[in-house]
């Protein structure tokens, strides 16, 4: 248990740094803007780029997990929209939020470093796997709901061309693209630019997280929205049932690819949850609670799955 939480408290050690900060300093949150666009643009796209481009394209060929793994975060996404719309009485696109929150964790800040830290070198495929899949599906079906529900754009095809442009530009979904196509063509990349991508992606994890403890202190916390603990218990826990039941049903896998898949199941929502929910001005002040209590009910979830796995208790045939 002491090599567990040695490996999983410096992650939560450098949020609650940020979170310590964010509160102890009047600083504006404007101050986190460039800090923002060196993740979104620069630092996670090299991480990210750096995996894909160094594993071997052969592994990356593997449709049942994708199927298995993507299924799992539908389930969830599915299960928390529900949820909100019928039991809390939320609007179509309150309810949207509300399913991103059960269903897309941390994967670009927490999930790649973590997984590395976890299970080695092995997890490098199936978290860049997992990683795109789970953008592409929420990435599509977020903005396409959201869209739907306005009633300034209420064409159908309008809002495919959203969803679609909003793919397609989307920096860590193309790094990950080209660092498949360089894996795939087996291009050697210059040592200089190498060493640049190296230095950019061990700045991704640290950043991350001391920028997600920030921006979480920075938000108004005066009561907790009763729809909230019902969307943190399906990410943190029908997520990972589900993708550990779906790693059964569609295997067998590799054991480190399936406990890789309940692995970023189980990490907390994702701060984009609340940086989404901003940009459409709806469900914001649910957003930032569940990203809040959620990354701090997952120092007890998350580290629980951590032991099992490596402990072996958390096995697959």
């Amino acid at each position: 248990m002491v090599d567990i939480l040695n490996l999983a408290l410096p992650y939560f050690g450098l949020i609650f740094v940020g979170f310590a900060c964010g509160k102890s300093k009047s600083l504006p949150e404007s101050g986190l803007a460039w800090m923002n666009f060196f993740l979104l643009y620069v630092s996670l796209p090299a991480l990210l780029f750096a995996i894909m481009s160094k594993t071997p394209f052969s592994e990356l060929n593997n449709p049942p997990f994708l199927v298995a793994t993507t299924l799992s975060t539908v389930a969830a996404f599915t299960i928390a929209l529900v949820v909100g719309k019928v039991l809390g009485r939320l609007s179509l696109r309150e309810a949207t939020l509300a399913g991103l929150s059960g269903g897309y964790g941390n994967i670009g800040y927490m999930g790649p470093g973590l997984a590395l830290a976890v299970l080695g070198s092995r997890a490098a495929a199936p978290t860049a796997l997992i990683f795109c899949c789970d953008s592409i599906f929420l990435f599509t079906i977020v903005p396409l709901l959201i869209e739907l529900s306005d009633r300034d754009h209420p064409s159908l095809v309008h809002a495919f061309g959203v969803v679609l442009k909003q793919i397609v530009l989307n920096p860590l979904i193309m790094s990950a693209c080209f660092g498949a196509a360089v894996a795939a063509l087996h291009i050697e990349l210059p040592v200089a630019l190498d060493r640049t991508i190296t230095f950019l992606q061990n700045a991704a994890a640290p950043t991350a997280l001391f920028v997600l403890g920030v921006t979480v202190a920075l938000r108004p916390f005066d009561r907790v929205p009763w729809e909230v603990p019902g969307m943190i218990a399906v990410k943190l826990l029908i997520h990972p049932l589900a993708s550990f039941a779906l790693m059964l049903a569609f295997g067998p896998f590799a054991q480190p690819w399936a406990a890789t898949a309940v692995l970023m199941a189980s990490l907390p929502p994702a701060l984009n949850v609340f940086v989404i929910a901003r940009q459409n001005d709806a469900w914001i002040e649910s957003a930032s609670v569940a990203v809040l209590l959620g990354t701090f009910a997952s120092v007890v979830t998350l580290t629980s799955v951590m032991w099992f796995i490596q402990t072996g208790r958390l096995a697959f045939p």
